[in-house]
């Protein structure tokens, strides 16, 4: 076994070290996605997402008769190794958490459209690409949760999302945007099932935490 002194860069994450705490970034990693994608000169964009956008599947569009120029892609494999490094980014990235669970549901048969939003993805991260994660040092040893449910929002499905987002103190240490199991018949039991789902992170959070002896407060 090596002492290699401080970790600095573990699997595609930096690591800094600073007064107020402990950056976590993949400053190095989005780069190299940014310029194997081909997107090194293009403009950035300032949303991870287009407002208002419905992404759906082929299957969806034939039983429903939309009319779409849209094509199935030829080479899918270019689709899923992009989304893999999109959903990867996500350990440092929370602002992409949503847009990352949508293209991932259509990796079996990516359309053009949906290259076109992965595509868009990587030009937000092009904006800020060391964005990160702040570990701070400050801030109390007490946990905070906060979620919500966007009701029915999947077009195909019609399925809601949860969404959820836990901070130790003033530091934000999990989060998720995921589809619920099942279809919810008003917005109050999506909201209950988002609920329930976030008391269970907030139940093992506590474990772990406890595990390491770090006394909290939930």
């Amino acid at each position: 076994m090596n002492d290699l002194g401080e970790l600095r860069y573990f699997l595609g994450i930096e690591l800094a070290r600073s007064s107020e705490g402990i950056l976590l970034s993949q400053r190095k990693y989005a780069l190299e996605m940014i310029s194997n994608t081909g997107l090194s000169g293009s403009k950035p964009k300032w949303t991870p997402m287009e407002k208002n956008l419905k992404l759906t599947s082929s299957e969806h569009d034939l039983k429903f008769s939309t009319k779409s120029d849209d094509v199935p892609l030829e080479d899918r494999s270019i689709y899923q190794r992009l989304v893999g490094k999109l959903l990867y980014v996500t350990i440092t990235r929370p602002d992409i958490s949503y847009v990352a669970q949508s293209l991932s549901q259509f990796m079996h048969a990516p359309k053009k459209s949906h290259y076109e939003v992965a595509l868009h993805v990587v030009k937000y991260i092009k904006s800020q690409p060391g964005l990160g994660l702040l570990i701070s040092r400050k801030g109390d040893e007490k946990i905070v949760a906060y979620c919500d449910s966007d009701w029915a929002s999947c077009p195909m499905s019609r399925r809601s999302v949860s969404g959820f987002c836990v901070k130790l103190g003033i530091s934000l240490i999990s989060w998720k945007s995921k589809k619920q199991n099942t279809i919810s018949r008003s917005s109050a039991k999506a909201e209950y099932r988002c609920m329930a789902q976030t008391i269970a992170e907030l139940t093992w959070l506590k474990g772990l935490l406890q595990e390491v002896q770090l006394p909290i407060d939930l």
